[in-house]
């Protein structure tokens, strides 16, 4: 069988979800290679994530399971295996997310193509020429917000862009641009929020001989650094450490933890639950 595809599917919790979408699959000539579900108790949705090989098209394994998604109102999609997410990057100075993630992709390791990289400086510009990628500088000003804006969506829509990443990215989005790419937009930071916020997290952290360091990355919304939670991780850190140590050590777990949350991502393992999200490993 050679085509591989991802259905993903969410709709209030009641019986027989599994029984008629396996039941579809079966009759699209599908057979199931892999399959995880769960049923939130927060608010009583079903979740599912199904792996399939089968030698029907794209467009005739939708077909047959439209009048299931139709009969259970579900929220649901079917994503080709194989499919590469196009992903815009977007950047400041800082290069260490940034090179992680252009390293694993062109590793083969992550599913997604990276036509551009945006940035409000040049600093980042060679490595985005060392790894062939086009670099557009857009500078952002609180005079210009709304253009530089404006600009990045034709930018989105001219490299047909269905994942945006701020790897390290030190300017803040409008509410109206977080709402218009709800659910497309990843970001990574230091894992003290709601502590040590502005300048120089780090040197905040050592001051105050926090043991632990880490970093999260989530879904952005309007509410800043506040949105749906896709990956942490942490590290333990001892008094002996100095700040410029617990910097680097920060940016290597940033790194980690941005490019495992595209990952999954572009895996379409990660579902929307409210403020939560749901990640099938």
């Amino acid at each position: 069988m050679s085509n591989q595809y991802i259905v993903t599917l969410s709709c209030l919790d009641r019986p027989g979800i599994v029984h008629a979408i396996s039941g579809g699959l079966l009759g699209a000539g599908c057979n199931i290679t892999e399959s995880q579900q769960y049923e939130s108790p927060d608010s009583n949705t079903f979740f599912m994530r199904i792996e399939v090989a089968t030698e029907q098209s794209l467009v005739q394994v939708r077909a047959a399971l439209a009048p299931i998604r139709e009969d259970f109102v579900m929220s649901l999609r079917v994503d080709d295996a194989a499919k590469r997410t196009r992903t815009m990057i977007m950047c400041s100075k800082a290069g260490h997310a940034l090179n992680d993630l252009l390293f694993a992709q062109r590793a083969g390791n992550l599913a997604i193509e990276v036509p551009v990289i945006v940035s409000n400086h040049l600093d980042l510009k060679p490595m985005a020429e060392f790894y062939g990628v086009d670099f557009v500088h857009l500078p952002v000003t609180a005079a210009n917000k709304s253009q530089a804006e404006a600009e990045l969506l034709a930018l989105a829509d001219e490299y047909d862009i269905e994942l945006v990443v701020l790897a390290r990215y030190m300017q803040i989005l409008s509410d109206a641009l977080c709402e218009r790419m709800a659910g497309r937009v990843i970001n990574i930071h230091h894992s003290f929020l709601p502590s040590f916020k502005g300048a120089k997290p780090y040197h905040q952290a050592h001051a105050r001989g926090v043991k632990l360091i880490g970093a999260t990355a989530h879904y952005v919304t309007a509410d800043l650094d506040e949105g749906p939670i896709i990956d942490q991780e942490v590290t333990q850190v001892s008094h002996a450490r100095t700040p410029a140590q617990l910097v680097a050590l920060g940016r290597s777990v940033e790194g980690r933890t941005l490019t495992r949350a595209v990952q999954w991502h572009a895996e379409h393992r990660v579902m929307l639950d409210g403020q939560r999200t749901i990640v099938f490993s």
